[in-house]
């Protein structure tokens, strides 16, 4: 994996998040399920990354999963993420990192059977993200 474009000591981090978005960011946390920001969010725009502001999904990906967390069908380029696997928790997953600072996103799921034109939902935390509504 390539070093990442924006890097920051933990102190640095933590400095820039608060304690929730430093511990999913930084530290691959997880937020609770139905409780984010974006769960249901309906508002057009672009969804950056709350560490370092890179633009990672479009409201025109994102679909209804009623999983708990958003959830997008594609990221807004082919670089906007890195995915790398991740066996926590006795599972083997795919763990979805902002390609700009490394920063923990959330995991992308496959086969599913979701009507979307990639068969991939990509389950995201809302603290990782932050809505720039259309026009703004």
């Amino acid at each position: 994996m390539t070093s990442p474009k924006v890097q920051l000591s933990d102190a640095e981090w933590r400095q820039k998040l608060n304690p929730q978005e430093f511990q999913v960011l930084r530290r691959a946390g997880t937020e609770p399920p139905f409780v984010g920001e974006y769960t249901d969010t309906k508002t057009e725009g672009v969804y950056q990354c709350r560490a370092c502001g890179a633009e990672l999904f479009r409201s025109s990906e994102k679909f209804e999963s009623h999983c708990g967390w958003p959830s997008f069908f594609d990221p807004a380029s082919s670089d906007a993420v890195i995915l790398r696997p991740d066996d926590s928790l006795g599972m083997r997953r795919v763990e979805v990192l902002c390609a700009t600072c490394h920063s923990h996103l959330g995991h992308v799921f496959e086969g599913e059977g979701y009507p979307t034109p990639t068969d991939q939902r990509y389950c995201i935390n809302s603290i990782s993200l932050r809505l720039v509504p259309a026009g703004s």
